[in-house]
């Protein structure tokens, strides 16, 4: 095996995305994803036995897609890696049962690996692949990767990452990649995605309601209605000297209420619901918590460079105060594309070989995916 500049091949499954990504040492070669998302539209919501059921049908062209354009074969492969957890447990199962019997046909190391690390792990690589169509359902394109984030591979110290999605907001202090990975606060209820997908549903907006609501907002007066920002107050702030409980957490399901209640009361007095200005308003109280508390967090744990990842990295406002806020503090923001912000195989792969360059030991066959697993795990041992 070549340790110094691995071959890995990522396989993430742990939602609504099938993504393939292949990675030599920190360059990128491709990033096939394929999406079930149009599938889960009349929902509402993912649902979870259609997104395992469409893992089934699109891993094997993505993976055939993503070896063509990378120009390997899998004989080529020093190792391989696959998101363990945390995610569905029926979409992480098609996943690593993929991996599993790949690894026992080749022979190739298996690394069972937190797919929330590999978000911070994706800022790393500093490839430039070409085209790419992708394969199955929804399929991206492989990516450009200009986050400035790695330096001859390696990461900056006192690095934080915020990362925002439809199933986690937290924030970390990444110690080392590879081995310490400390969480500083995270939402105690929903995410930041899941209170998106709510509320637009209340607005009657559709599914997914991140992009709906981020669109409707820039025609929106977001200081027309002040909603509450969750867990901001004294006592659960406390101070940097004895801070509190919930310092560096979140809370969106008291936000999401006071919508709810917002569009009742206008209602009931017959009035015509502003929606443009409950979005902007909504939108407002969402990042502006966020990006408060992020900095908070990163200002008081000596963090000067954070990436921001997750689905949710793609809001325009978000985007826009976290770049504000990080100016004003001395923190230096760091932002990959889109298409390699939210869950890919890519990132899965980019982890990989950082643990490869490592030295630490493969995981083996004998893990089981982990639903809930913990982001201070980065990887599950032998």
């Amino acid at each position: 095996m070549n340790r110094s500049q691995p071959l890995v091949l990522g396989i993430e499954s742990s939602c609504d995305e099938t993504g393939v990504g292949i990675v030599r040492g920190t360059t990128l070669l491709t990033n096939t994803v394929s999406s079930s998302m149009d599938e889960h539209v009349r929902f509402g919501g993912v649902i979870p036995e259609i997104a395992s059921r469409a893992h089934l049908d699109a891993f094997v062209p993505t993976l055939r897609q993503a070896l063509a354009e990378a120009a390997v074969t899998l004989e080529d492969i020093d190792a391989i890696a696959v998101t363990s957890g945390p995610g569905l447990a029926g979409a992480l199962m098609v996943g690593v049962c993929a991996a599993k019997a790949m690894a026992v046909a080749t022979g190739k190391p298996l690394y069972a690996i937190n797919h929330l690390v590999a978000h911070v792990g994706v800022g790393l690589l500093d490839g430039n692949p070409d085209g790419g169509a992708g394969a199955g359902r929804g399929a991206g394109r492989s990516a450009t990767l200009a986050s400035g984030l790695g330096h001859g591979g390696r990461l900056p110290e006192n690095l934080g990452a915020l990362l925002v999605s439809g199933g986690h907001t937290e924030i970390l202090k990444i110690n080392s990649i590879t081995s310490d990975v400390q969480l500083l606060g995270s939402t105690i209820d929903d995410a930041a995605g899941e209170a998106y997908d709510k509320v637009a549903r209340i607005l009657g907006l559709g599914y997914p309601g991140g992009p709906a609501i981020d669109k409707l907002a820039h025609t929106g007066n977001p200081k027309a209605i002040r909603f509450p920002r969750g867990l901001s107050q004294p006592k659960y702030m406390g101070t940097a000297e004895e801070p509190g409980k919930h310092r560096y957490d979140w809370s969106f399901s008291g936000l999401k209420t006071a919508v709810a209640r917002c569009v009742e009361q206008f209602e009931a007095r017959g009035e015509e619901v502003p929606v443009a200005d409950i979005a902007a308003a909504f939108q407002e109280a969402v990042v502006d918590v966020i990006t408060s508390k992020a900095v908070l967090a990163c200002r008081e744990h000596g963090i000067k460079d954070v990436l921001l990842g997750g689905g949710v990295a793609a809001n325009s406002r978000l985007r826009e105060l976290t770049g504000q806020r990080c100016a004003s503090a001395g923190i230096k923001l760091h932002v990959p594309p889109l298409d390699l912000c939210t869950d890919n195989g890519a990132m899965v792969a980019a982890l990989g070989a950082q643990l490869v360059m490592a030295g630490i030991r493969p995981s083996g066959i004998r893990f089981a995916p982990d639903s809930s697993m913990p982001v201070t795990a980065v990887s599950l041992p032998a």
